[in-house]
């Protein structure tokens, strides 16, 4: 048993002062007002002074200090090792455009993980294929030689077959939660159906559609909207695109770039007050380049990135992917584009939950999971514990 005591708690309507979490093995107990209601068994945690928030679920990060999802190895180790300490507890390894045997190792390390949890570490989802089946004029930072028709043959100029992708997933369907496509791209549209038809939460993103092409996309069940503004036609009050589709479908959720350089605070606060906070989807789109100082180089899918004060670049300039990690995400939430405690935790952690479709985590309730990131008073991280238990402490971090 795990006693977290003097808390101010996020619940997700209100937050209790002075409050008592009790977890039992892996699930949240009871959340008591009362402090002084305090089981005298388990471990006891003080957090007087601290905002206990639900753990937060990252759904698009590419990888973090160091590490990319793409490396090989075991990277997937690494990387959930390290995210705790910027407070995630779950989230979903992000690919871009690679070979299919390059995408079949990520998804091999998913299932492995998934398995068998890494001690101490933050919980391994299903991955979010970025994918090789995006509109190449609008790829970003995404590496053209992987990009291809969906499904056929590979487009001009690609390495890969979109057959041969859409083998790899099928072969691990458990393993893949979220397939970033453009609907443009050949048979994009019935690719739609058919991934839906899989199980799997398709997302538009990387795309050049308009406003009615986005809407026969989430009229085929696509139900996410990959880094809303980035990569995409502009919004316009004559031909609202893609943007416009998705800020104006209440059932598509959208995900935000929540560092203030790939989306202004202004914009954020406009897309939040369009969608309401249960329709946004805060996430870091961290590369490897997160956590390292300026300067420092690291990969994304084998390109070199380098890290600058706002973001990493490749080395043509290209913005390639944020430095962003989910603590800051929730930072700039409050601090920058003045959202509420409440409604910026339920963009780093309840929305996300709820659009994986994960109904145990995301809010601070009994019977949850307790997956649980506790904040100091300027919102950086003091403590995260997934299913019951401290796996990061800052004080332990920097002994």
């Amino acid at each position: 048993m795990l006693v977290i005591s003097h808390a101010d708690v996020v619940l997700r309507d209100r937050i209790v002062s002075g409050a008592t979490i009790v977890v039992d093995g892996e699930r949240i107990a009871a959340v008591h007002a009362d402090a002084r209601v305090s089981p005298q068994r388990g471990t006891h945690l003080d957090a007087r002074g601290g905002l206990v928030l639900p753990g937060f679920v990252d759904v698009h990060v590419h990888g973090v200090v160091g590490h990319d999802v793409l490396d090989g190895g075991d990277a997937l180790t690494a990387i959930a090792s390290t995210l705790p300490q910027f407070g995630v507890t779950t989230f979903c390894p992000t690919t871009v455009a690679c070979p299919p045997e390059a995408l079949r190792d990520v998804l091999t390390q998913v299932r492995a993980r998934r398995e068998v949890p890494i001690d101490g570490s933050a919980r391994v989802h299903g991955a979010h294929l970025e994918s090789n089946f995006i509109n190449p004029e609008m790829k970003g930072a995404q590496p053209e030689e992987y990009i291809c028709a969906a499904p056929g043959e590979g487009a001009p100029g690609s390495r890969v077959s979109g057959d041969d992708i859409l083998a790899v997933i099928a072969a691990h369907r458990p393993e893949v939660a979220i397939v970033t496509l453009a609907p443009e791209v050949p048979g994009g549209l019935e690719l739609v159906c058919r991934l839906v038809d899989m199980g799997i939460i398709v997302s538009v993103g990387h795309s050049a559609a308009d406003f009615a092409l986005a809407n026969e996309a989430f009229d085929a069940g696509a139900r996410h909207t990959t880094h809303l503004f980035n990569r995409m036609l502009p919004l316009g009050h004559r031909e609202p695109g893609l943007a416009g589709a998705a800020l104006s479908r209440d059932e598509v959720t959208i995900e935000l770039i929540c560092d203030g350089r790939h989306v202004h605070p202004s914009m954020v606060r406009f897309a939040i007050a369009s969608k309401g906070a249960m329709g946004v989807v805060a996430i870091s789109d961290g590369t490897a380049g997160a956590g390292l100082a300026s300067g420092a180089c690291a990969k994304l899918g084998g390109q070199r990135i380098t890290v600058a004060a706002d973001a990493a670049y490749l080395d043509d300039g290209t913005l390639a992917g944020s430095t962003l990690t989910m603590d800051g995400a929730f930072r700039m939430l409050v601090h920058r584009a003045g959202q509420s405690v409440i409604d910026a935790a339920a963009m780093c952690a309840t929305s996300p939950a709820a659009a994986l479709r994960l109904d145990d985590r995301g809010a601070i309730a009994p019977g949850r999971l307790a997956d649980l990131v506790i904040l100091d008073h300027e919102h950086r991280v003091l403590h995260t514990c997934v299913a019951g238990r401290v796996v990061y402490s800052r004080e332990q971090a920097t002994t």
